[in-house]
């Protein structure tokens, strides 16, 4: 089958001859029509991620598809069903082998691309800021990296739970896609202090980091009493150091979250969230954003532009 692989740990490519994988017990195979990109697959491809697949291994966490075989001991999703899945890796090529139980059938209305690119964007922000934060309306929520690919979905979903707003991200385009998604105002960090802006708009109660480094620090200083600062990832590629006398003066509870530990000690936390997301979307209430699309022949194209990052929303690949 065709593939994206990585054969040696910074050394991927494109394939026309990769081996074609066979569900297992437990599994699925599915046929996939598309994969979405997340900034953790730069980080698995150079195998610094917390996860290291056995070699070699397609990247890619989240596809959509069809499935199109059972592994022993699977009876559903029935063969033919169109399904999300988030499946840790595997997405970049044309079959992939995943648990069954993972899979989520797509609303009718959801086509490929958006179904893979929803799942971990929609889910992080709706678990982070509901279930670990507990926004509440009327509160200030700061999002830095306010365009990107989960930076957007917290923006759109602070709103709807109530929230004023402030986006962070770089540049004016970034900040106008922000801004299309709900966002009060609007910081360029390319050239505002934020420190100094989210001051003067009263500070933020809850805090959206999927940046780290220098932003977060400022952020931190920004920060209302008993507020929530969640760190979501490190995009800058710098991992803070947290002065616990700050967060001691101002009763800051820094929260950390990672989506994809729920699959393994309370999945039902994020199948709660999916669902009240799918049916959010079927109400024509959320409006996903995909800014790139490559074929799978491009996909190193698509890695770059989330490296540099020059996406707003979502990367996908089709396949």
């Amino acid at each position: 089958m065709r593939a994206f692989q990585v054969n040696d740990y910074d050394n991927a490519s494109f394939t026309s001859d990769a081996a074609k994988p066979q569900p297992g017990a437990g599994e699925v195979l599915i046929r996939i029509h598309a994969c979405a990109l997340n900034f953790a697959d730069l980080l698995m491809v150079k195998g610094s991620y917390q996860e290291k697949p056995a070699l070699p291994f397609s990247p890619g966490m989240e596809v959509a598809g069809e499935v199109v075989a059972h592994g022993d001991g699977v009876s559903a999703p029935a063969i033919g069903t169109r399904v999300a899945v988030f499946g840790g890796h595997g997405g970049l090529a044309e079959f992939g082998a995943f648990s069954a139980q993972l899979c989520v059938p797509l609303p009718d209305a959801m086509d490929y691309p958006t179904g893979a690119a929803f799942q971990v964007a929609y889910s992080t922000s709706h678990v982070a800021l509901d279930y670990r934060a507990g926004l509440k309306s009327g509160e200030t929520l700061l999002v830095l990296g306010a365009a990107g690919g989960v930076g957007l979905t917290a923006v759109e979903l602070g709103k709807k739970m109530g929230a004023t707003v402030i986006a962070a991200a770089r540049g004016a385009d970034k900040l106008a896609v922000a801004k299309d998604h709900g966002a009060d105002h609007l910081i360029d960090t390319d050239t505002d202090d934020l420190r100094e802006v989210v001051k003067g708009l009263g500070g933020a109660d809850v805090v959206y980091d999927p940046v780290g480094g220098d932003l977060f620090n400022a952020a931190l200083r920004a920060c209302r009493p008993e507020a929530r600062v969640l760190t979501i990832g490190f995009a800058s590629g710098d991992v803070p150091q947290i002065a616990a006398n700050h967060i001691l003066v101002k009763n800051i509870s820094v929260l950390g979250f990672y989506w994809g530990g729920y699959l393994k000690f309370k999945p039902q936390v994020l199948t709660k969230s999916l669902a009240q997301l799918f049916e959010m979307y079927g109400k024509g209430e959320l409006n996903p954003h995909i800014s790139h699309r490559y074929g799978l022949e491009e996909a190193a194209d698509g890695l770059e532009v989330l490296r540099k990052r020059q996406s707003t929303g979502k990367v996908v690949i089709t396949i």
